[in-house]
């Protein structure tokens, strides 16, 4: 088993999607004036830096994982048989979390035996 990315590429994703956040809620050039005159329009400040940052963390620490992606498929869930063989391409998956919208990686068997279909990786 093994993640799917680095720890490098992770924190350097998260990393940009902060700086485009933060470029755009409160830029570096003092002469562009700063949105919203009330504490509420912070708050919603706040909460739009919230939606971008945390899915990105959940995807990149899911992709971390010992278990984001195994090498052999082991055996079938639905009838034991060894006759398990990995889809070739893993799929994109949209997950709904309390902070959004994230997109995981997804790998899949398929069992010859029962043609049952099922994913190997941890949830």
């Amino acid at each position: 088993m093994a993640a799917t990315t680095n720890r490098k590429a992770a924190r350097e994703r998260l990393r940009q999607t902060l700086e485009a956040t933060l470029d755009r809620l409160m830029p570096l050039d003092e002469s562009i004036p700063l949105k919203g005159r009330r504490f509420s329009d912070f708050e919603q400040q706040a909460d739009e830096l919230k939606r971008a940052l945390l899915p990105t963390f959940l995807e990149e620490r899911a992709a971390l994982d010992a278990q984001a992606q195994v090498a052999q498929p082991g055996l079938c869930p639905h009838c034991g048989a060894a006759r398990v063989y990995l889809e070739k391409e893993p799929r994109q998956v949209e997950a709904t979390s309390r902070d959004g919208t994230v997109v995981l990686t997804k790998q899949d068997c398929r069992c010859r035996a029962c043609n049952g279909s099922f994913s190997p990786s941890g949830s």
